[in-house]
């Protein structure tokens, strides 16, 4: 019993021992696993530790971990056996530290090592760079071969286009716009040269004869604008205004020095680049906004501050005028602005009233009519003679049939060159090309074309019909008002009826003209059921109907034929006095396009009639009964009666 219990003593000691071993070779192997197993017997040397280490007793071998562990030569003495647990856990907790600053070091290191290395990278570029410049450039086969090949595509060019070739190029060619350019004239010549807005309907030449206008001026001698003026031009549907202000090509912006993309060498100091706009890019010239009606409210606003202070100021988080290293054309446009004093010319489709007041107040007005069928065959003519095509009898009425605008004219002419250019090539054939007026119905159909104005049957009598004028727009139409009216089946108790696309403007002509009925004829309207009708439902938008309804309307309850080679407008009072409309020259315009001869205007209106009215007679009255007699014969036995 006694030896047995003394065997299991023995083999507990020896278990124990085995772990002890075993844990101080694992701190041993973790120990030449952290600094290296070479590193380690260097250490062990220097230390003391080696003769420890090898030693075949565990007291000894403890000892020298001590030694490089805590790199002390001075541990002499082995722990006890009753020591050896908290040596051990000692020993635990110091290489685990040694291992965390180890591993944070490393991080470190590696760190530094990639900014070194960085550095480094750059360094190397900087330096290439810098040889590059001094060998002659950043040139190398592959830069050379791509610029050859943009050279070689910059060689190749398609001709010019139709509109470029066929643009005025002298203000004499601009056809049908006499006044209008001598008035654009007059306003540049002066000394004292004046912002403006030009009104008319596209396809006008208002946007060429700005530019040649300027050309133009430049050669009077009392003219303000130098040799090298500049025309600068925009269209105002492309400019909105950004409310961080981080670009706005028409005034100019600040590109800061981090997130803007600045000068290389001004992001390194930290200097904002201020960008001048168009106003600027203006400066001593024309700046000439296409379509400004369109442009952004809050950038008409800008603008006009431009217009006053004649500068653009910029401002900056980033600019410190303190900062010497700021160059001095960055430092002056934020101390002192950029300069913009020039002539703002603004071309729109609009009408005034569309207008900005406050854009308006500070530009005068020219206003461009809209082309007559003359004017277009005109400038097809012209266009033909500069294409050195032939034109057929017909093709030039042909096209002014289908286009009031001067730009579509010519697109027109230059499809119809290109058909027959095509038919010619087929045939064979090398002679002049001959536009016909086949040519012209092909293209014309190619491009779902429509005639502008459909021509009125102004010929005879008809009895409750008769042709007023309106505008939409800047062009003029023939409107086709007819009525009909029975007698009431109570009297007095008579209704009245209009089509719903009419408007209000038509009710109130109505009412307006029963009182004139009733003074000329004696004729109550309540006593009539009426019907008053828009052929094609045309819109009356304002008063100038009301003597069309007069007539109309006392044709309709007399039965009296109305001549049909008449139009009119005007407004009525209750008087029976024919008051002043607006829209004159474009009312006219539309009833020599629907070749109606001859047109009653108020006498109030007889100013605005323009210089060129050749085929179209306009006679002014001041009252109802003055009208009459041209559309009614015999009216006052008629009246009389």
């Amino acid at each position: 019993m006694k030896k047995t219990l003394t065997t299991r003593l023995s083999q507990n000691v020896m278990d124990s021992k085995d772990q002890l071993k075993r844990e101080i070779n694992a701190v041993y192997a973790l120990l030449s696993g952290m600094i290296g197993a070479d590193k380690l017997v260097l250490k062990a040397g220097k230390l003391e530790a080696l003769t420890l280490l090898r030693s075949r007793k565990l007291e000894d071998r403890i000892l020298g971990l001590q030694r490089v562990i805590f790199e002390n030569p001075a541990l002499e003495n082995p722990p006890s056996p009753e020591e050896i647990p908290d040596v051990l856990q000692a020993l635990y907790e110091e290489l685990a530290d040694q291992m965390a600053r180890r591993t944070v070091e490393e991080s470190i290191e590696r760190k530094i090592a990639e900014k070194m290395q960085e550095r480094h990278e750059e360094y190397i570029q900087e330096m290439k760079r810098q040889l590059l410049k001094e060998q002659g450039g950043p040139e190398n086969p592959q830069t050379l071969k791509k610029f050859a090949q943009l050279e070689k595509m910059k060689s190749q060019k398609l001709n010019r286009t139709a509109l470029e070739i066929l643009r005025p190029k002298t203000l004499n060619e601009i056809v049908g716009q006499e006044a209008a350019i001598q008035a654009l004239m007059a306003k540049l010549a002066s000394p004292y040269p004046q912002h403006m807005i030009i009104y008319g309907p596209p396809g006008v030449g208002k946007t060429t004869a700005a530019r040649l206008a300027l050309e133009a001026a430049k050669k009077l001698k009392q003219s303000i604008f130098a040799a090298d003026a500049p025309f600068v031009e925009v269209d105002g549907t492309t400019l909105r205004w950004d409310p961080r202000e981080t670009t706005n090509p028409l005034l100019g912006s600040v590109h800061d020095p981090i997130y803007q993309g600045a000068k290389r060498d001004l992001v390194d100091g930290g200097v904002p680049e201020p960008k001048p706009g168009l106003v600027t890019e203006a400066h001593g010239g024309i700046l000439f906004i296409d379509e400004i009606g369109e442009l952004d409210v809050h950038l008409q606003s800008k603008l006009l501050k431009v217009l006053e202070d004649k500068k653009v100021d910029f401002d900056s988080a980033y600019y410190d005028p303190s900062d010497s290293q700021i160059p001095q054309y960055i430092r002056k446009l934020f101390e002192e602005g950029a300069p913009a004093d020039f002539v703002l010319i603004g071309a729109t489709t609009c009408s005034p009233d569309e207008i900005s007041p406050a854009l308006r107040s500070r530009s005068t007005s020219v206003f461009f009519e809209p082309l007559t069928p003359y004017h277009v065959r005109s400038i097809v003519e012209n266009a033909a003679a500069k294409l050195e095509v032939c034109l057929e009898d017909g093709v030039a009425s042909t096209i002014s049939e289908y286009t009031t605008e001067g730009r579509q004219a010519v697109n027109l002419l230059a499809d119809s060159f290109g058909l027959g250019l095509y038919k010619t090539d087929q045939n064979g054939e090398k002679s002049c090309v001959v536009i016909n007026r086949d040519m012209v119905m092909e293209s014309l159909r190619s491009g779902r074309y429509s005639p502008n104005t459909l021509k009125k049957k102004a010929q005879g009598t008809l009895p409750g019909k008769v042709f007023g004028l309106g505008v939409s727009g800047y062009l003029g139409s023939v409107l086709e008002i007819e009525a009909v009216a029975f007698p009431a089946r109570e009297p007095g108790k008579g209704t009245m009826r209009f089509n719903e696309t009419a408007g209000s403007m038509a009710r109130d002509s109505v009412f307006n003209a029963a009182a004139v009925i009733r003074r000329l004829s004696g004729e109550e309207l309540s006593n009539f059921d009426l019907h008053v009708n828009v052929i094609g439902g045309g819109r009356i938008d304002g008063p100038s109907a009301g003597l069309a309804t007069v007539i109309v309307l006392l044709s309709a309850m007399k039965g009296w034929p109305v001549s049909q080679n008449v139009a009119v407008t005007g407004e009525v009072s209750l008087q029976g006095f024919v008051r002043p409309v607006g829209g004159i020259s474009e009312k006219l315009y539309g009833a020599r396009l629907a070749g109606i001869p001859t047109v009653l205007i108020p006498e109030e209106n007889k100013d605005d009639i323009p210089f060129t009215m050749d085929g179209l007679k306009v006679v002014p009255v001041s009252t109802v009964e003055e009208a009459l007699p041209y559309f009614f014969e015999n009216i006052n036995e008629k009246i009389s009666q």
